[in-house]
């Protein structure tokens, strides 16, 4: 007799997103007319910048040639030439030594933060942030590192650690001993961002208890402020506690091509239960190459686009359109009456539900009355409730649409 995982069967609910698309298009079956306007799940509508595009084809006309043809990517982490790129662009352009061996190349960073705890132990006590994208909490429970649900939506066995408006919605300290923490800054879903003196805290912290820090960095391209950090490896430290995780879905509009990437220093160190060393850099690795054949050479080709001169102003040029959106919706949100967080270095809009309206509830209400797509603050956890997110990833006139219909209920 076959048996199921029974920790997949604690999950309390579907996954969010696809909550929302059922939602949806059930609205949309039962109203075809209504012109919905989606500002829900952060999905991009820019296409690809023409520099990407140009690689890519080049890469396919490559792909189509015997003595150039590609097949496995070798080990599975990426083409040095990709490496390479990251690891100047992204990291010494900002002070931060890294070697390329310390470069992981994937198909994204949700499957990359899903995946990690995968190398750890079971008896890992885990600490989130709440509100918090779902991922991080849903695999730790198909894992088997929670216990139950409870009725507001968490898990026993979870560390929940509040982001709120009082403390900026930075998470405090947790008052109790944990081992893997999770981190997105800027945040999803609040639009938080964090300073280079609230990540040392925490970086001080891992160093302390030997914990590790897994750093969700899929929106750092849409900070402005010259002050603020990029990556948590711009912290005295991290390198010996944190893992880093990186996007190109939002940044170069990757969400239906699929890159992104992880970075494992070799200076972090996991523990056996005896006490001794491991290197998480080698496991990660011998992770992959068991699991993942790497990504496709055309994919990586388009990745490597994206730092070229041309790449980098054409996508500077979409990110410019996305905060503008933001920008846009903060400002008529804020004429509205509404509390607005976020948006300024980050992609998000959280705002508060008018007069404490459930953030479900709103979510109805604005698809029926607005016709508009947003995601419910409760879908994020428990802290998430009486909270509600937008996304500037659409086009400025559809943004401005729906702020004018939002106006009008």
């Amino acid at each position: 007799m076959i048996n199921v995982n029974e920790n997949y069967l604690k999950l309390q609910a579907g996954y969010l997103f696809p909550e929302i698309g059922r939602r949806v298009r059930a609205f949309a079956a039962a109203n075809p007319d209504a012109a919905i306007i989606k500002l829900g799940i952060g999905d991009v509508t820019e296409p690809l910048a023409p520099a990407v595009i140009e690689a890519m084809h080049n890469a396919v006309d490559e792909m189509s040639r015997a003595e150039s043809f590609r097949g496995y990517d070798g080990d599975g982490v990426g083409y040095e030439f990709l490496r390479n790129a990251i690891v100047e662009n992204d990291f010494r352009s900002r002070g931060v030594d890294l070697d390329i061996s310390e470069v992981f190349a994937s198909d994204g960073a949700k499957c990359d933060t899903g995946n990690f705890q995968e190398i750890f132990a079971l008896g890992n006590i885990v600490a989130v942030t709440d509100p918090v994208y779902p991922v991080y909490v849903d695999t730790n429970v198909m894992a088997g590192r929670t216990g139950v649900g409870v009725g507001s939506g968490g898990y026993e066995g979870i560390v929940y650690m509040p982001c709120t408006a009082e403390n900026g919605f930075v998470p405090d300290l947790p008052d109790q001993d944990v081992d893997m923490i999770y981190l997105c800054f800027p945040n999803n879903p609040t639009g938080a961002v964090a300073t280079k003196e609230q990540l040392k805290k925490w970086v001080d912290y891992a160093r302390r208890r030997k914990a590790i820090i897994l750093f969700d960095a899929a929106y750092e391209a849409f900070i402005s402020d010259a002050d603020l950090p990029h990556s948590i490896y711009e912290i005295e430290g991290a390198k010996e506690v944190a893992v880093e995780f990186r996007s190109f879905s939002k940044t170069a509009g990757f969400t239906g091509v699929r890159f992104g990437y992880t970075v494992v220093p070799k200076e972090l160190k996991a523990y056996n239960a005896d006490g001794s060393v491991a290197d998480v850099n080698a496991l990660w690795n011998r992770r992959q190459c068991t699991k993942f054949n790497g990504v496709s050479y055309i994919t990586q080709v388009g990745a490597a686009a994206v730092y070229s001169a041309d790449g980098k102003r054409q996508i500077q040029q979409t990110i410019d359109l996305y905060m503008s959106n933001a920008a846009a919706m903060r400002n008529s949100l804020e004429k509205l009456g509404y509390t607005v967080y976020g948006g300024i270095n980050a992609p998000y809009i959280w705002l508060r539900t008018p007069d404490g309206v459930d953030s479900w509830k709103f979510f109805d209400l604005l698809l029926e009355k607005a016709n508009v797509v947003g995601t419910p603050g409760a879908g994020f956890g428990a802290a998430g409730e009486g909270y509600f997110r937008l996304s500037a990833f659409n086009d400025p006139k559809k943004v401005a649409e729906a702020m004018d219909r939002l106006a009008k209920i």
